[in-house]
């Protein structure tokens, strides 16, 4: 059995960090276990390390945005899902662009959160519905221009292969993968819209049309894929 991932919350609400316990207590397969709980930045930077494989942080604590702390969380080796009560799309791409790896609402935290987690983790994109809103509202007018192949690679990498998986589905070696990836920074980069994390990067692409939410799946292996079909003659499932 595979061991759970750890995660740590910092929520200056008591009663929603009960909320987020029991979501994750609730969860079929214990795949998410709460190991750390904080009410603020300096309380959990004041834990025995190490610290937990993703830390789950409210936006507001105190009566104060925090998206400025984030880039110090993850220069730390944090991987973020942000949780809050703001869905103002301004927010949700600072907070993306800021280095966090999720964006979930709090009215859609108890469909989404522990997903989120589990996504942060494996380091695959998780697309939740204000997280996408927001996205396609971006009026960014810097759009650069990417080359086929470059959209190709930033598909299958946001679906969670890994970047040698990109460059055998796609007959490249894998640096030439990590070339079109880092390529495609460097060109959002030049026109002022940064993407530091692979959840900007994904953000950027979704903003211009590159990639669609709906397109954010986790990959199916060919060799997975021709194990799931039935052989022929055999009797239904």
């Amino acid at each position: 059995m595979e061991q759970p991932v750890t995660a740590a919350i910092i929520e200056d609400h008591p009663v929603v960090t009960e909320g987020v316990a029991s979501w994750i207590r609730s969860d079929p397969g214990q795949r998410v276990r709460l190991v750390q709980t904080a009410r603020d930045l300096t309380g959990f930077r004041a834990m025995p390390q190490p610290s937990a494989d993703v830390v789950i942080l409210d936006l507001e604590l105190s009566g104060e945005l925090v998206i400025t702390q984030i880039p110090g969380l993850v220069a730390a080796g944090c991987r973020v899902v942000a949780f809050s009560g703001h869905s103002d799309p301004a927010i949700v791409m600072e907070t993306l662009d800021s280095g966090a790896h999720a964006y979930v609402s709090k009215e859609e935290g108890r469909e989404h959160l522990v997903e989120a987690v589990l996504a942060a983790a494996a380091d695959r994109p998780y697309v939740t519905r204000s997280q996408a809103r927001a996205m396609l509202a971006d009026q960014s007018p810097a759009r650069p221009a990417l080359s086929q192949q470059e959209q190709q690679a930033l598909l299958l990498w946001f679906q969670g292969m890994s970047k040698a998986s990109v460059g055998r589905r796609m007959s490249i070696s894998e640096n030439t993968v990590r070339q079109y990836i880092s390529r495609a920074r460097a060109k959002y980069a030049a026109t002022g819209r940064t993407a530091p994390s692979k959840d900007a990067l994904l953000a950027r692409a979704i903003e211009d049309g590159v990639v669609r939410p709906d397109e954010i799946i986790p990959y199916q292996s060919f060799a997975r894929a021709a194990a799931d079909q039935p052989s022929p003659g055999a009797p239904g499932r």
